[in-house]
């Protein structure tokens, strides 16, 4: 967080723009926690939570569970993601993991093993699935709701 002058109130990251970038050749290990945008090249181990966007390179091998604005996979994912808008697998993409999100795209050639969830944006139930600490799985939050509604 950038601090203005002697204030000490933090400025807020504008969440539309990137400013972390793990790099094709660097390997991460870690939890990543941002108010502005992911872009991944490399390798990551830990858990993703974004304010922004999350893009996936190409190039990008990522074992993670991700909660983000929007999430782009054009590289491969192995763990549970959590777009609040849109989820994008490009033909180069891979996600091995379940899905909670408003709008899907999967592109041919991609590969998706896992379960899918679509919701409104307010859904409190797609808000249970990966947060807090993002560790919950869209069967336990099948298994919450069930019971709400039984």
């Amino acid at each position: 967080m950038k601090l203005r002058g002697n204030r000490q109130q933090p400025e807020r990251l504008d969440p539309n723009t990137t400013d972390t970038l793990i790099g094709e050749g660097s390997v991460f290990e870690g939890k990543i926690k941002s108010e502005a945008g992911v872009r991944i090249e490399g390798q990551i181990t830990g858990d993703i939570e974004c304010e922004g966007d999350v893009t996936i390179g190409e190039k990008g091998l990522v074992h993670s569970n991700i909660l983000a604005r929007n999430i782009i996979i054009a590289g491969e994912v192995h763990g549970n993601v959590q777009a609040k808008n849109k989820l994008s697998i490009t033909s180069k993409g891979k996600l091995y993991g379940n899905i909670v999100t408003t709008a899907l795209s999967v592109e041919e050639g991609s590969i998706f093993e896992g379960t899918s969830k679509m919701s409104g944006g307010d859904s409190a139930a797609s808000a249970a699935v990966l947060s807090p600490g993002i560790k919950e799985t869209a069967a336990a939050a099948e298994a919450a709701n069930a019971g709400k509604n039984g």
